[in-house]
């Protein structure tokens, strides 16, 4: 009989992994759109394994329940960020894919009011998470890509706000462009101004980021 190769999983370990990750993947999912609707103190586990239709006890098996979930969707962003938001990335690349995706995925949006509106949610997001996005944004100002008399820490802040102002105001948005945020129409007229207003950003020195690509 020949013995089993050390570190190969059988085919049935292996599709045992798959379908774990699959699981994992299904309850993330769920829980973004409920905790985007009911925010964390409204959010039911019962009603997210409902969504991914799967027994809620895979909750506590696999994140250790409720706080363990959204704690571990908030890394998955956390993580998506540091790539999506990398140095090597142009600014107005960054921009648009956060706009991009606050507007194809309005639950984000819900998502950072109930953030805002609940002080005792648990906190992924740590000082050095922060420090990190600051430090990316000083690199950028001292490319050039961001002039040097603004404070980097508060043109983080308005680029953040920029991104989500249209599903945070999407009614007083339709009214102003004529088209809802969903059409493609909006992303097209609001991201391409949003990229001339980052390239004023940068006017002072010279450097235009929008001509980069």
């Amino acid at each position: 009989m020949e013995p089993k190769r050390a570190g190969r999983r059988s085919p049935e370990a292996a599709e045992r992994v798959r379908d774990a990750e699959r699981t994992k993947g299904k309850l993330l999912e769920a829980a973004m759109t409920e905790f985007a609707a009911n925010g964390y103190d409204g959010a039911r586990v019962g009603e997210i394994a409902a969504r991914a239709g799967v027994n809620k006890q895979l909750i506590s098996y696999y994140f250790g329940g409720k706080e363990g979930l959204y704690r571990a969707m908030q890394r998955e962003w956390l993580e998506s960020e540091r790539v999506q938001n990398g140095t090597e990335v142009p600014p107005q690349e960054v921009l648009r894919s956060y706009l991009r995706d606050n507007l194809r995925d309005p639950r984000i949006g819900r998502f950072v009011l109930w953030q805002a509106l609940t002080e005792d949610m648990p906190e992924e997001e740590s000082q050095e998470d922060a420090d990190g996005e600051l430090e990316r944004m000083r690199a950028r100002q001292a490319n050039g890509e961001i002039a040097a008399d603004l404070d980097p820490a508060a043109v983080q802040i308005a680029l953040m706000g920029l991104t989500i102002a249209p599903v945070v105001f999407r009614r007083t948005a339709k009214r102003l462009f004529g088209v809802d945020i969903d059409d493609p129409e909006f992303e097209t007229r609001y991201g391409d101004t949003l990229s001339r207003i980052l390239a004023r950003l940068a006017e002072e020195t010279g450097h235009h980021p929008e001509r980069n690509t």
